[in-house]
């Protein structure tokens, strides 16, 4: 496939414009305005608005099925500290997850196909706010995403350090883990110090808690299931020579599979109200469900693979992969709509920086092959006559 070398000069700049002016979730205003205004004079449709600063895009050419391609717009509360020439001007604020790469793709690829028309139906490019933490996907869903703009599937993609530079990696199945979080509240009795029979140390109850948690993934469920229970921040006492009252507890849970979130859940209730009465402390679990399984449909993962190796070469599509443990709110979108979540490399010939990382930018060089896969998904799934 032959890209206009002006329109991928043009991305990289759209790109490294976002870099410079990043924005946290849900606060995407200058970021979602470019957006449409560059979709707007590309001759779309435009939608601002949903999901706060979300922002769709449809691009119409005749009778056929609809398609979605969403991409990500927020940035990440990390100070930059690489130097390139496009580097975030706003302190604390960086592109440190490849959205503005995401986004620069889906545009460049909406002015394409505004510009050669190669298929019949309707395409929704969906602009997201608030993918970090902050479920901007279950947003837009909430103010009506597939209402307003029917699909019959949606896509998405994320780049992915670790993989060569333009390789495509999908699987017919979970790509990223369910992440949720809890909060654990231990009360004992406290006392002084030096008199620990007088009170019900909760500090002793959470050390042994935290112990016990860890036989959830390794004891309580199969080898064959996968979750990650981590604890991850411990609050207790303020003075060195006082037994504290209470001690609090958080962290997260990650799993593949539905059923085996649910169990992790019940497991995790049943060992904080019961383990901690054996000091004489009362644990109480406050546990909130976030972001679910990114599982992708079978059927759609087939038709983004085709799409892909049309777009790039079987050479570079990788066809089933160990799932990531990380999360991903795309998943809300695929429980309420068929289709798939691929991984694009970014890998140059020095390794890219891990994702989150004060050092990460996007690799440009992606953006001619991003732009390929989401083409030949539209040729391929809305094809004319």
């Amino acid at each position: 496939m032959t890209l206009s070398p002006v329109l991928l000069d043009d991305a990289k700049a759209w790109r490294r414009e976002f870099h410079a002016s990043p924005e946290l979730g849900y606060q995407e205003v200058k970021t979602s305005e470019r957006v449409a205004q560059l979709l707007e004079s590309f001759g779309l449709e435009v939608h601002r608005g949903l999901g706060g600063t979300g922002v769709v895009g449809t691009l119409r050419n005749g009778p056929g099925p609809s398609l979605g391609i969403r991409a990500d717009m927020d940035a990440l509360p990390i100070q930059e500290l690489g130097t390139p020439a496009h580097a975030s001007g706003h302190r604390g604020c960086m592109h440190a997850c490849g959205h503005d790469g995401h986004t620069a793709i889906l545009l460049a690829t909406a002015r394409h196909l505004a510009a050669t028309r190669r298929f019949s139906g309707t395409v929704h490019f969906v602009f997201q706010p608030a993918e970090e933490g902050l479920a901007g996907a279950r947003k837009m869903i909430e103010d009506g995403l597939f209402q307003q703009f029917p699909m019959d599937a949606i896509y998405g993609l994320h780049n992915w350090p670790g993989a060569p530079a333009g390789k495509v990696i999908v699987n017919p199945g979970p790509m990223m883990a369910s992440m949720d979080t809890f909060e654990i509240t231990l009360t004992g009795k406290g006392c002084h110090a030096a008199m620990p029979e007088k009170g019900n140390d909760p500090i002793v109850a959470a050390a042994q808690l935290i112990l016990a948690l860890q036989t959830i993934p390794s004891r309580r469920l199969s080898p064959l299931e996968s979750a990650v229970l981590s604890i991850t921040k411990i609050n207790a006492g303020e003075a060195i020579n006082v037994i504290p009252e209470t001690a609090t507890l958080q962290g997260t849970v990650r799993c593949l599979q539905t059923p085996v979130r649910e169990k992790v859940q019940q497991l995790l209730k049943e060992f904080v109200e019961q383990l901690p009465a054996v000091f004489g402390v009362r644990g109480e679990l406050i546990y909130h469900n976030g972001y679910p399984v990114t599982d992708n449909h079978p059927d759609a993962a087939a038709t983004i693979r085709r799409a892909a190796v049309a777009a790039v070469g079987e050479s570079n599509v990788q066809w089933g992969c160990t799932p990531s443990m990380a999360s991903e709110d795309f998943s809300f979108m695929l429980e309420a709509c068929p289709g798939a979540y691929i991984w694009l490399g970014v890998d140059g010939v020095q390794p890219s920086p891990s994702l989150h990382n004060p050092y990460y930018d996007f690799n440009d060089e992606v953006i001619a092959p991003g732009v390929a896969v989401w083409t030949a998904l539209v040729e391929q799934g809305l094809p004319v006559g």
